[in-house]
């Protein structure tokens, strides 16, 4: 619907400015999360996602043609492991549960890893028993079998900050 329409850089950009982040109610571990949303006025609102973790939505605006809330949890999405230790549990214990939940994603979805890095993988500097060659190639499978980008975010206080760009800048691209 938001396509059809020809904005001005002004409304685009007050679009971009109305985003609301989508928390899934059942995500843990996110204070660090919301707290950044917070302290800088960020909206977010905690709400049962039916894929990923994190996603946003437009508040209705009638002035710009948005009679009502315009959700984007069917489109964009953000899926948020804490830890390798996390990410490799999913891959060696519950890998069918995750794979499902994958291959019924209608959205795109990007992968965020906090408090690591790709070397972390390499060396094996994770604390399980996950092979770290297992490791790997269950990574770089997922991102070809599923289209799913992943980003390591080692310091996890930047996380709010790549979520929120990630929904402005793919909202940015979708309105044009």
């Amino acid at each position: 619907m938001i396509q059809q329409f020809k904005y001005t850089d002004k409304e685009k950009e007050e679009l971009l400015k109305s985003i609301v982040v989508l928390v899934d109610s059942r995500e843990k571990e996110n204070t660090h999360v919301t707290d950044y949303f917070d302290k800088k006025d960020i909206p977010y609102k905690k709400k049962a996602l039916s894929q990923g973790d994190y996603s946003f939505y437009l508040p209705a605006n009638p002035d710009l043609s948005i009679p009502r809330d315009l959700y984007f949890d069917q489109q964009m999405v953000i899926e948020r492991k804490a830890s390798l230790e996390e990410l490799s549990n999913n891959f060696a214990k519950e890998r069918d549960r995750f794979e499902k939940e994958l291959s019924l994603c209608k959205a795109q979805m990007i992968l965020l890893i906090e408090n690591a890095s790709y070397s972390d993988v390499i060396n094996g500097n994770y604390k399980t028993e996950y092979n770290k060659k297992s490791f790997l190639g269950s990574l770089h499978s997922f991102q070809f079998k599923y289209n799913l980008p992943f980003f390591f975010m080692p310091d996890n206080k930047y996380s709010p900050i790549f979520i929120y760009a990630t929904f402005t800048y793919w909202l940015r691209n979708y309105i044009k």
